[in-house]
């Protein structure tokens, strides 16, 4: 029979392959796959629908099977669970394929974009920069916490812990000093490191046109711009902009029954990264609303007025994200509200 759908479960060396006909019965059991064979044993295939969970390497697989002709899904590891048929099987690499191979065919099931390579290089330029501004805050910390010992404690900002912490320098005993010294010099070496990432940050959103769209919204910086447009492209993925806005996890959960409707918190779903940047940039757009008169800053100050603060900033957050796709989606055509 011919194979009409493929689950791959990825690894770095060995991995696993189910495959069924048309009818859902399984003609493809290998669960145990060289690296090496894997390209060859999908090149060997006819084209059939193939789905992968969204892990290391998952984009690299998909831009390489689609070149085979076939079609490649990818799906977020938490979708996939519950085809796993624990109950049955358990938990191993042939059951995880199996699970993904049903998965995949499901008529519901939300995948996740598939990334150019330049796309990937634009993410891996934010990643490095996020790393290095997480190692600058463990730093801080680290000065914090070493010079407490000594009855020197600092607040949490890192502009007050430099300069108080290079006040107190030449007060610390011998190898304490030596230590704190190294550690402020390691802060200003990140802080250089930074602003290049940001250099580059920069360039990158001068350089895409879909970036420079992004940017004339409010709250949304080269950042932000940039790091929208690596992840999810053009938004072709997305239906509008609300699915956007719940797949970065910026509506609430709900806990409904018996007809009465319960919303929690947001569900803090999917990448953390971008949606840190939105709500950012949306504590950005209340700040400067107060001095503005026009439509969007005058819903987020009525809207900080009746329902708080935070409540305000995650609303404006969801607001920019569904702006942000109907300006990827519709591109010109898409006008700000005047």
């Amino acid at each position: 029979m011919t194979i009409v759908t493929v689950g791959i479960d990825l690894a770095k060396n060995v991995f696993a392959v189910h495959g069924v006909d048309a009818t859902g019965k399984p003609v493809l059991l290998k669960p145990s796959v060289p690296r090496a064979k894997l390209a060859a044993l999908i090149a060997s295939l006819p084209p059939c629908l193939i789905g992968m969970e969204a892990c290391s390497g998952a984009h690299h697989w998909a831009r390489l099977f689609a070149t085979f002709g076939h079609t490649v899904r990818l799906m977020a590891p938490k979708f996939v669970a519950p085809y796993r048929l624990s109950g049955k099987r358990g938990k191993n690499d042939a059951a995880d394929a199996s699970a993904i191979c049903e998965a995949v065919t499901r008529a519901n099931m939300r995948f996740v974009p598939i990334k150019t390579l330049d796309q990937q290089g634009q993410l891996m330029v934010h990643r490095a920069r996020q790393g290095f501004v997480e190692q600058r805050t463990a730093t801080i910390n680290r000065i914090r916490g070493l010079l407490s010992e000594f009855g020197v404690v600092l607040p949490l900002k890192a502009a007050v812990v430099r300069q108080q912490a290079l006040q107190h320098l030449e007060d610390l005993p011998g190898w304490a000093n030596t230590v704190v010294g190294d550690l402020l010099s390691e802060v200003s070496h990140f802080d250089e490191r930074i602003a290049q990432y940001d250099h580059h940050i920069a360039t990158l959103a001068k350089a895409d046109p879909a970036a420079r769209q992004l940017m004339q919204l409010p709250g949304v910086g080269p950042t932000t711009a940039t790091a929208l447009v690596s992840t999810i492209g053009h938004g072709h993925d997305f239906s509008n902009g609300r699915q956007l806005s719940a797949w970065l996890g910026l509506v609430p959960g709900q806990y409904s029954s018996g007809g009465k409707q319960r919303l929690g918190h947001i569900t803090k779903a999917g990448d953390s990264y971008l949606r840190s940047l939105l709500v950012l940039g949306a504590r950005a757009v209340l700040v400067a609303a107060k001095n503005k008169t026009d439509p969007i800053s005058r819903w987020a100050t009525s809207l900080a007025e009746r329902r708080g603060y935070w409540r305000a900033i995650v609303a404006i957050a969801a607001k920019n994200a569904r702006m942000c796709w109907a300006v990827l989606h519709r591109g010109d055509a898409f006008k700000l509200p005047v």
